[in-house]
């Protein structure tokens, strides 16, 4: 595993998901008070990006079907997903936002 810089941490809010590419993954950056997470950029109900998912309550809501995953943990809270979104590590450092993604 290593970390790997993916922008500045100034553009992750806690409205909206900042969408990110690691090492061809596709990750969503979302920050909850203090704490900043990174999910697949997927929902596991069909797909969709969720790089313009709204952000509520440390859970992030698909916009095609509405269905909500814990940033935290990545589990599915509510139909129409029942399978969780894959975590990652992320950190911030010197302003700037870094991702411990698998190694290849």
């Amino acid at each position: 595993m290593s970390w790997k810089d993916v922008g500045a941490a100034a553009e992750v809010t806690e409205s909206a998901p900042l969408a990110v590419e690691v090492d061809g993954l596709h990750l969503a950056v979302v920050r909850c008070g203090d704490a900043l997470y990174a999910v697949e950029d997927r929902c596991t109900h069909d797909g969709e990006s969720l790089g313009a998912a709204q952000v509520e309550d440390c859970q992030i809501i698909c916009p095609r079907h509405g269905a909500h995953f814990c940033l935290r943990t990545g589990e599915a809270l509510t139909p129409p997903a029942y399978e969780p979104l894959r975590t990652y590590p992320v950190r911030e450092q010197e302003g700037r936002l870094l991702i411990e993604a698998p190694e290849e």
